[in-house]
């Protein structure tokens, strides 16, 4: 089995001075969709949101999500999948030939789901609303395609709906784009989208604002950086985006889903790391 490249080094001193801007910086402030807020009431929203998940990978391990989807045709026992790496971030590996067993053959998953917090399974529900925040690492193996890759999404479990909130890897000829998208919407239309190429090979922070139901709300922001003074790559949001709960709640997952279909050039042995996750509920 071929080894997989690893990330780039860091050195100690950008870790820590990374660590130490996460935790005084905080996700999208809930109140930046409301058109009108005043610099302080947008403020008070945000101080008044409950910080719920915020998992330490050396501690809580995979214990931090609901469970992880990968192999599950059980083909490849000898691999790991998704394991904590250097005690601070977690690593979701993926083989170019793998395969899921859905889609007959043609998608391949390394996924995590939902969010554990001291045993608790946090869930998102219609009116809720809801900040959810983490860093990212994207190394040049990973490519956008021109099929679909999702590297988050949405889904309501109690019928496996969705997904209806998505984060793609997409291209477009040689141009590579990551794309924020209201994947349930007609059309699965864009929230925001940027060229992928100036984020790879580095850490950058995901940020995205829910207000969860038939007819949400969604905000997003990509920082080029981590920290919440990062210059920002790309923000968007967007009304009447269906997200509902289904009479269930909306569940999160962070990973690789892509389909094969694409140029087999693009599909490639690869990985991607994440960590800081945060969620906070207004």
């Amino acid at each position: 089995m071929a080894e997989l490249p690893p990330p780039h080094p860091l050195s100690r001193r950008r870790v820590l001075g990374s660590m130490a801007a996460a935790a005084v910086g905080t996700p999208i402030a809930l109140g930046q969709l409301t058109s009108g807020a005043t610099p302080a009431s947008a403020a008070s929203r945000a101080a008044a949101a409950q910080l719920l998940w915020h998992p330490d990978p050396s501690s809580d391990g995979l214990k931090a999500f609901e469970g992880i989807e990968a192999d599950r045709g059980g083909a490849h026992p000898d691999r790991k999948y998704v394991i904590v790496e250097g005690g601070d971030h977690y690593r979701f590996n993926i083989w170019k030939d793998d395969r899921d067993t859905t889609g007959g053959g043609d998608r391949q998953r390394t996924e995590s789901k939902g969010m554990v917090q001291g045993g608790s399974t946090l869930k998102m529900r219609d009116g809720e609303t809801w900040s959810l925040s983490y860093e990212m690492f994207m190394p040049t193996s990973l490519h956008g395609t021109s099929k679909f890759t999702h590297i988050f999404q949405t889904k309501t479990p109690v019928d496996n709906g969705g997904p209806y909130i998505t984060l793609d890897l997409g291209r477009s000829g040689s141009t590579e784009t990551l794309r924020a998208r209201a994947y349930a919407n007609s059309g699965s239309p864009d929230i925001a989208s940027t060229n992928l190429s100036p984020l790879r090979n580095k850490w950058i922070t995901i940020e995205w604002t829910f207000t969860v139901g038939s007819k949400a709300k969604v905000g997003f922001v990509a920082r080029n950086g981590t920290g919440s003074g990062a210059p920002v790559a790309v923000q968007g949001s967007m009304s009447n985006v269906k997200m509902p709960d289904q009479d269930d709640y909306q569940r999160p997952k962070w990973g690789i889903y892509r389909s094969v279909e694409s140029a087999s050039s693009d599909i490639l042995d690869t990985y991607l790391l994440f960590r800081n996750f945060r969620a906070s509920k207004a």
